[in-house]
């Protein structure tokens, strides 16, 4: 690996062997708007089925709770977006860990998981019903044969099956390849889904508008035994309830009881079968890893996008499909397609009816099929952070060969959907009713989580807080926060107790699975004896001889190479990924692996534990910004030939190193110099070489230097905003020496100064000088304020300025010239401060001299 001091190395017969370009650290970061499109997929398709589920349950009040739970989803979203401002690898797992502990964390998995297997077998089945029904529409409408209703259940239930496994396979296979690949479709699903949306919604108000409502739409839920429209049975939507005293009075509730605490109790039975309707959020959490930057701003767009588009499509439909379709059908026919009944009920001819309700259903299989791919995608996200902490075995994570991604657990999750959707026999109500546990307790989970970190950790740096916190005695009280929970945990109450189906299955999938993860915990823990388990990201390593833009894959007009050695040395990297634009420019960071001179290069490069700290290290700081890195490893014996040879070869403009323990700045850059004019046969080429620390950055820029336009200087709109980014002169430092050439640079300063820039003095002269007092005085009566601090020219004069500056975080330092007017306490000029101003800190020295100041030769 380079060294810091290994820029000195010299070798007579410079070689650099084999190259290792580290694949899957190459992360490919996502647009708000694909994020928004991945989650949509889920939440966004339950548009298609959530209304005939929640009517079964509680009648035809169902669509003013979707809308409810909608509007709800709106606080949901914020407790996901301040958990993963905290962590980018964030989740139900991970806060409920770092909470609650790892114990309740698996409990908390478990069930989330069992949300996830099921949100693709019920997406993929109602595809297929829908595709299933409207085969049959076509067939009835153009051979005017009617099918006997026990033939037409049978092939509609099989047709579901074949499709939704088909569909399950497909997105299986596009997530082996790789998320990017598997969010266009996505983007794509989503296009059309909002021509679709504005379609079906636009022509049912216009069905509105000119026939007005075919049905009253109710406000008062009901708990009545309702008949499955597959099966013909009974089913209580009490479940253990039934039979009780309080279930007779649910039953019996009507008008104003529902202001009673029997009434309040319906109201979240009710809430607790509609919040099926927010499905998705969850996967918001998953994703985040994935967004680009600037990561939490882009995060929060896809939040509020999926939050807008999921309440006009999923409520929009769910109140009008109650409204246009007649209620001796809708239940009956159109229970498992309620868009598809709504196309066929809008004002119109009955061809034009069926073309509308076969785009219907062409859209609706698409998005449908993109929630199971949401369901793969949110899956394999909540099983990777299990994984991270050595939960289930590190073999499960190893990344595919070519494609880099965790095939292994895709292969697991491929499993249990095709198992369950063959189970369910394509009956969505079925799926429906035990879909709901996972959703409602994964919620309360994650926040319990979050509020229990309000308290636990309440000093941990959040990007955003839930709204509505009260301050007292210094404590703060999350009242939003607190409010959610609350909602959340009596609307998952309520649903244990009513959904005998959902609750069953639920707990003992999660029982199941916990006690999986427990014994392969266990397992795990007694192998490593006491030694504490450390994840490191898995990676695939490709191997070449050469390397080039092409090879690496860079796609950017500029390139950025840094060189680092360990883990605990990576500031320059930091610095790089918060400065560097994405849009322009790529990021390559190379490590050297020495060998001796003469060594065996044949060979292939061994990656050790070291190097894949170092890879761990990159990848995090990478998905922490949202930025993409391509890390690469070198085989050579002169590690500065091989880093200078790679510059070469990518056509990179800038290079960026740490700082050497061996040598000053001006050393290591001047070795640099060399080396690069060496490898273009003595003459200078253009390249920014940059010496990087935590506190300073030191340029040199040969042949002309090549710099790369930061992030902030193509986003700034004006001198405001680019000084507001950290770019510019934001505070200028004035050596006064008390002279008349020291205000006349004064003046000059205080009217050539943008008003915003702050100015500051250092009186280099410790008895009270006229001239300085009047300059103060002339500041503050043209309303700038000028501060003064007074420096004696004694021999710690450039320690205490450098103080001065590192303290106030000074940008520019301006003196008049000539320097010879200060003089140190022995009576010897002191000239050197700047040199050790410029070594020791980042700040710029301007010197200014008058023109007659200036002596002719």
């Amino acid at each position: 690996m380079i060294r810091s001091d290994e820029v000195a190395t010299k070798s007579s017969d410079p070689t650099t062997a084999k190259v290792v370009i580290i694949s899957s650290v190459m992360f490919v970061f996502l647009s708000y708007w694909r994020v928004a499109a991945v989650v949509l997929c889920d939440l966004a398709s339950t548009a298609y089925y959530i209304g005939g589920i929640v009517e079964h349950s509680i009648g035809p009040a169902a669509p003013w709770f979707i809308v409810g739970v909608m509007f709800f989803s709106y606080a949901v979203r914020s407790v996901y977006i301040e958990s993963c401002s905290m962590f980018v690898r964030g989740g139900v797992y991970r806060i409920v860990k770092e909470s609650l502990g790892r114990t309740l964390a698996k409990v908390a998995v478990s069930a989330l998981l069992f949300d996830y297997i099921l949100t693709g077998p019920i997406s993929g089945v109602s595809a297929g019903q829908y595709i299933m029904s409207l085969a049959f529409e076509l067939f009835a409408h153009f051979s005017g044969i009617a099918i006997a209703p026990e033939t037409r259940d049978f092939w509609k239930s099989l047709g579901s099956v074949v499709i939704a496994c088909a569909i399950t396979i497909y997105f299986f296979r596009l997530n082996v390849i790789g998320l990017h690949e598997s969010s266009d479709k996505a983007l794509k699903i989503m296009i059309a889904t909002t021509i679709m949306g504005v379609t079906i919604l636009g022509w049912s108000l216009l069905t509105l508008l000119l026939n007005g409502p075919r049905n009253e739409v109710t406000f008062q839920p009901t708990f009545v035994p309702k008949a499955n429209p597959a099966t013909g049975q009974l089913e209580s939507p009490l479940g253990f309830l039934d039979g009780t005293s309080l279930g007779e009075h649910l039953i019996a509730l009507s008008g104003w009881d529902w202001l009673s605490a029997i009434g309040m109790i319906g109201f979240f039975i009710a809430f607790g079968h509609s919040v099926l309707a927010m499905s998705g959020e969850e996967t918001l959490a998953q994703i985040y890893r994935e967004v680009e930057s600037p990561k939490l701003k882009n995060f929060k767009r896809a939040a509020f996008i999926v939050f807008v588009y999921s309440l006009l499509l999923t409520g929009g439909i769910s109140v009008l499909a109650v409204m246009l379709i007649p209620d001796d059908v809708r239940m009956s026919k159109y229970a498992d397609n309620l868009i598809g009944g709504l196309a066929m009920s809008v004002y119109g001819p009955p061809l034009a009816r069926l073309m509308l309700n076969a785009f219907v259903v062409g859209v609706g299989s698409l998005i449908l099929a993109g929630a199971v791919n949401t369901a793969i995608i949110g899956s394999n996200g909540v099983l990777n952070r299990v994984a991270e902490d050595g939960v289930i075995p590190d073999w499960f994570s190893k990344p595919h060969p070519r494609f880099g991604t965790s095939y292994r657990l895709l292969y697991v999750i491929l499993g249990f959907q095709i198992a369950t959707i063959l189970l369910s026999r394509g009956d969505v109500l079925l799926l429906g009713e035990a879909y709901a546990f996972g959703v409602v307790w994964s919620f309360v989970f994650n926040c319990l989580a979050m509020l229990v970190l309000r308290f636990k950790d309440p000093d941990r740096p959040r990007g955003f807080k839930v709204p509505l916190n009260l301050k007292i005695r210094g404590v703060e009280i999350p009242i939003g926060l607190g409010l959610i929970f609350l909602i959340l945990l009596l609307s998952a109450i309520m649903n244990a107790l009513t959904k005998q189906i959902a609750t069953k299955a639920g707990l003992s999938f999660t029982a199941v699975l916990f006690i999986v993860f427990v014994a392969t915990d266990y397992y795990r823990r007694k192998k490593m004896g006491s030694k504490e388990y450390e994840h490191l990201d898995q990676f695939n390593e490709i191997q070449t001889d050469t390397v080039t833009s092409e090879t690496l894959g860079l796609k950017h007009r500029y390139h950025k190479l840094v060189a680092i050695r360990s883990p605990a040395h990576l500031d320059m990297l930091d610095k790089v990924l918060e400065e560097t634009d994405p849009e322009t420019t790529d990021v390559v960071t190379m490590t050297a692996q020495v060998r001796p001179a003469g060594g065996v290069y044949s060979e292939p490069v061994h990656v050790d534990i070291h190097i894949q700290e170092l890879m761990d290290a990159v990848g995090k700081r990478a998905e922490t910004v949202g930025k993409t890195v391509v890390p690469i490893l070198v085989s050579t014996n002169d590690a500065l030939h091989a880093v200078l040879q790679t510059v070469k070869a990518i056509g990179a403009q800038e290079l960026i190193v740490g700082t050497s323990e061996k040598f000053t700045p001006d050393q290591q850059l001047d070795q640099i110099a060399v080396h690069w004019n060496n490898l273009h046969g003595g003459e200078t080429a253009p390249l920014t070489i940059r010496i990087v620390t935590g506190n300073r950055d030191v340029w040199l820029d040969l042949a002309g230097g090549s710099r790369i336009p930061k992030i902030v200087e193509r986003a700034a709109r004006s001198v405001d905003d680019l000084r507001a980014s950290g770019s510019g002169v934001d505070r200028v430092l004035l050596l006064h020496d008390g002279t008349q050439q020291s205000s006349d640079l004064f003046k000059s300063l205080l009217t050539m100064l943008d008003p915003h820039v702050i100015f500051e003095v250092v009186q280099t002269t410790v008895a009270k000088n006229d001239h300085l007092i009047s300059d103060i005085e002339d500041a503050r009566r043209l309303r700038r304020e000028a501060t003064t601090v007074v420096l004696a020219p004694t021999d710690g004069f450039a320690d205490e300025l450098i103080r001065i500056i590192q303290k106030g975080g000074i940008d520019v330092i301006v003196s008049r010239m000539p320097l010879a007017t200060f003089h140190s306490g022995n009576g010897e000029t002191n000239s050197l401060w700047t040199d050790k101003v410029l070594q020791n800190t980042n700040c710029k020295v301007f010197l200014a001299a008058e023109s007659k100041e200036i002596p002719f030769k």
